[in-house]
């Protein structure tokens, strides 16, 4: 008799209580994971991926119930148990991995009592338990174990926090394995171990895996299957390399087309886009779920459900005209302003020179920024990238007075010296300089109206009232492309890409000239992360507008950006012209991060992985400071001598001690056959 699969759910329905009435979140979805498998599930947010999830473990919220079909993990139904006996399923047959690690690790209990909790539940002894719990750590490839497990989460990196949630979720050896958003917000190295490691597991304990996720470029490189879910509805399933490759769900199409394609840039156009949004929790429509978004609908498709369609070895479709999705036109944005190349003939607006920041931390010294130079052009976005701890935000903050850098620093707007702190700046200054942050749901006041948010900008910034503060009001909402009707909802009530679209209409009510830009795209599904950029992009080119762009994605950065500036440990490794960076020959570093990417198809690099984490900048290792990750590194001279940051090319400057013509032929793959 064959094994039960880990996981298969019938017919899924779950609903919400709003208000007193029920809202249905998921319409009978029906999948299931074998033994070993790992099912990728995408979608935007609010589809109703993490709420699967939720469902699977029986820790849906208060409100939140399965009002239909059954849910199977090793065979046995978790519909209808109890308390306990769903205590004692989830401590022997399943574990979840949530998206924030942070989070989801207690800040007041150390890192052992955690990760041995598991091991106490199932009536091991202390010792053992403690044993245990050393041996899963260095199972996540944490090397020594028994110092992080003395420690507080919040002396962890979050790739290390990572780690720690796999082990504790793996401790029980468990059956089903769910990983909700594992590598959101992780830089590209940390979330290529991350990866690998989940591989790994799957190989050493035979696990199978629920992996939840917006980023299709990673679902792409670790699942067998992949199910697209849109309005809790599942409307294309199918072995992960065919579906990607010949998807055939207008839904999915649209997805995969939102994605900056290998090597694009902004200059050859806008990115596709899904029109319109998601149908509101609870929606009742009749015929297809997509029908509104989709070129494809007709009266048939607004009228007729369609069924899941059976297209063949495992792949199936949600679609009245599935031999005809791959056809449809790609949805790009007319009204969007045509590309301007940045003034590089003019004066730079910011220039920084020596930029430095030195902490002092219980007796020691940490420079989080050493002597960083560079300049910015009008209408110019320079991206920003390094791992997390190079020194990015810190930057950020510098540049706009959020924290004050070293007495020997200098930063230059127009020509002009400015002070240290924002609170001695000039209000034209203030204005000049804005800032989009990375989490809307932080940096805006959740009790406030969008019409108070951005109008008390306005008022402070462009120093308008009345009549006057209400018309830029609105022309700031219609450039963001946010309708109307929002102005009076509050934060709580709108997506992840209305919040950013609110927060950057406040962060252009006093009309900067410069907008720093942290990380402002990385949580955002690709159909939102294609509207924001084309935003930006828009609005670049149609006010002038400059950005310091800091992210982790770099296909993100390769589209957006102008010029590339790569950062580690504080120090600026390599600086030019996006094309320049990006197609080599590279800094080490900068070879490292672009081999870590997950791509869709194409032609894949091989990986550079580096030894070891980020140095802490508390005690940064002589010479350079790179020489001890560098998979290029030369003998002596690179652990004395620290490089300094030469011109390579013309406008393209790196700090390393190899020559460029040694890296361009250490980096060809072909001159190493």
């Amino acid at each position: 008799m064959p094994e039960p699969h880990a996981l298969v759910v019938e017919d899924l329905e779950v609903s919400y209580s709003v208000r007193g009435r029920p809202r249905k979140v998921l319409r009978g979805i029906s999948f299931s994971i074998g033994r070993g498998e790992s099912y990728g599930l995408v979608g935007e947010s609010g589809c109703g991926k993490s709420t699967a999830a939720l469902a699977a473990v029986g820790y849906l919220p208060r409100n939140g119930r399965v009002s239909g079909g059954k849910i199977l993990v090793e065979g046995r139904d978790l519909v209808g148990l109890g308390p306990a006996e769903m205590r004692r399923l989830r401590a022997r047959n399943l574990s979840m991995v949530y998206q924030d690690p942070g989070r989801a690790l207690n800040p007041s209990i150390k890192i052992g009592r955690q990760v041995t909790e598991v091991y106490e539940v199932l009536k091991i002894g202390a010792s053992e338990a403690r044993e245990r719990g050393a041996d899963m750590l260095r199972r996540v490839r944490i090397a020594d174990p028994l110092p992080v497990m003395e420690r507080y989460p919040h002396q962890l990196s979050g790739g290390m926090q990572q780690r720690v949630g796999i082990a504790m979720a793996l401790a029980n050896n468990p059956a089903l394995l769910i990983l909700d958003e594992p590598t959101t917000g992780l830089d590209a190295t940390v979330e290529a171990e991350v990866l690998d490691l989940i591989r790994r597991i799957r190989r050493e304990f035979a696990t199978s895996i629920l992996f939840i996720s917006h980023n299709l470029a990673v679902v792409a490189s670790l699942c067998d299957r992949v199910g697209v879910l849109y309005a809790g509805t599942l409307v294309e399933e199918g072995p992960t390399a065919p579906l990607f490759e010949q998807p055939s769900h207008p839904y999915t199409i649209g997805l995969l087309r939102c994605l900056p394609q290998r090597g694009q840039r902004k200059a050859a156009g806008a990115l596709s886009t899904i029109p319109g949004f998601l149908p509101a929790v609870g929606t009742e429509v009749q015929g297809c779920i997509f029908a509104a978004r989709c070129t494809l609908a007709d009266d048939h498709c607004r009228t007729s459900e369609p069924p899941l369609i059976a297209l063949g070895e495992g792949h199936s479709s949600r679609c009245h005209y599935h031999e005809r999705a791959s056809h449809i036109p790609t949805a790009v944005p007319t009204n969007l302003c045509a590309f301007v190349r940045p003034d590089y003939d003019a004066p730079p607006m910011l220039r920084i020179d020596k930029l430095s920041k030195t902490y002092r931390l219980k007796g020691h010294t940490l420079r989080a920024v050493s002597d960083v130079s560079l300049d910015l052009w009008p209408g110019e976005i320079l991206g920003l990238v390094g791992e997390s701890g190079s020194g990015k935000t810190t930057l950020a903050r510098l540049l706009l007075g959020l924290t004050s850098p070293d007495a020997d620093s200098r930063i230059e707007l127009d020509g002009k010296s400015q002070p240290a702190s924002l609170a001695g700046r000039a209000l034209a200054a203030v204005k000049a300089l804005q800032i989009v942050f990375q989490n809307p749901d932080s940096a805006l006041n959740r009790s406030h109206s969008v019409r108070r948010l951005i109008g008390r900008a306005i008022g402070k910034l462009a120093g308008l009232d009345g009549a006057a503060r209400d018309k830029r009001l609105k022309e700031l909402v219609h450039a963001v492309r946010l309708a109307e009707r929002y102005l009076g909802a509050r934060p709580r009530q709108l997506s992840g890409g209305l919040k950013q679209r609110v927060a950057i209409a406040r962060a252009f009510a006093g009309d900067p000239r410069i907008v720093v830009c942290d990380e402002p795209t990385s949580a955002l599904d690709v159909s939102v992360q294609a509207a924001i950029l084309n935003l930006l992009a828009d609005l670049q080119s149609r006010r002038r507008v400059s950005y310091l762009f800091i992210s982790h994605d770099l296909g993100v950065v390769r589209y957006l950006s102008d010029r590339i500036a790569v950062l580690y440990l504080g120090r600026l490794m390599e600086i030019g012209p996006a094309e320049r960076v990006f197609s080599g020959p590279h800094h080490p570093y900068t070879e490292a991060l672009l081999s870590a990417v997950p791509s869709i198809g194409g032609r894949r690099t091989e990986r550079i992985r580096l030894t070891g984490e980020i140095p802490s900048a508390i005690n940064p290792p002589s010479g350079c400071v790179f020489h001890t990750r560098c998979p290029r590194k030369l003998a002596t001279i690179c652990e004395t001598s620290e490089p300094a940051l030469v011109e390579v090319e013309p406008g393209h400057s790196m700090r390393c001690h190899i020559p460029i013509t040694e890296l361009a032929r250490l980096q060809d793959p072909q001159a190493n056959t």
